[in-house]
């Protein structure tokens, strides 16, 4: 793996943080970070905390789809000034956790000027503090918006697979990430692993890679193992949790949401 290159005037600013706020990125779509967002907002609820799921995917939002979800307020009326954030809040009742839904297909909200966007995190973080864990899923890549919005956030979540433009592409994004906001709690997710060692021999790779370049050890925060499971729960828009809970898949996330729980206390 190379080391990407990357503007070199970057300042180094630990940005307002929210401690409950877990940011869901990765460095290129297709590794099923949005799956992830769900099941992992799903599992917290089942732990017994009181968890808003924020598609922050401005362009190409599509949280609702996955879920047949047809919200009566989103993100888009949010931005338009017809309702407030917490009014856009509505619950999902197959899973308890409460959902702000994005524009599907509405790249416009993409476009946001930086003084909206600021805002709207702003108001976000405001939100949080009526939640046990707000779980932001983000846009794929390290533009304006995503840096924005996944700021704050006290944990942030790398999606990868073991695909080489995965990888890279979450080097990229740990990178500007780490070098932005050194105090940044950055761990890795690898999905879609054939199997726990295979998982492991993922994140070695993305990790000699932090080590070697940015003299930096991101976390595991756990190993998602490939499971077919999953392809029906998206195809049926059921949750995993609700649909198949004893499955592999869904195993991995609550032992992930474990272990983000005890790092906490």
């Amino acid at each position: 793996m190379t080391d990407p290159v990357f503007p070199a005037a970057l300042k180094n600013v630990r940005p307002l943080r929210g401690a409950n706020v877990i940011a869901v990125a990765s460095g290129k779509g297709g590794v099923g970070k949005t799956w992830f967002s769900i099941t992992l907002s799903h599992a917290l609820t089942k732990a017994g905390m009181n968890t808003l799921l924020f598609d922050g995917d401005l362009g190409l939002a599509n949280v609702d789809i996955q879920l047949g979800f047809s919200p009566k307020n989103d993100l888009g009326a949010v931005i338009n000034g017809e309702v407030t954030l917490a009014k856009a809040a509505q619950r999902f009742p197959d899973t308890g956790f409460d959902i702000i839904a994005g524009r599907s297909g509405s790249g416009t909200l993409a476009q946001l000027p930086s003084q909206r966007l600021s805002g709207l995190r702003n108001d976000l973080l405001e939100l949080a503090k009526s939640y046990d864990r707000v779980v932001m899923d983000m846009g794929a890549g390290v533009d304006r918006t995503v840096r924005t919005l996944s700021g704050p956030a006290g944990t942030t979540l790398v999606v990868t697979t073991d695909e080489p433009t995965s990888l890279t592409d979450a080097y990229a994004f740990i990178k500007l990430t780490h070098a932005t906001n050194p105090w940044a709690d950055l761990r890795i997710v690898v999905n879609m692993a054939q199997s726990v060692k295979d998982g492991e021999r993922t994140y070695g790779t993305i990790l000699k890679a932090c080590q070697n370049f940015l003299k930096y050890k991101p976390a595991l925060a756990g190993i998602i193992r490939r499971d077919l499971k999953v392809r029906d729960a998206i195809r049926n828009q059921t949750p995993l949790l609700t649909r198949s809970p004893s499955s592999d898949a869904a195993r991995d996330v609550e032992a992930i949401v474990q272990r983000l729980l005890a790092s906490a206390k």
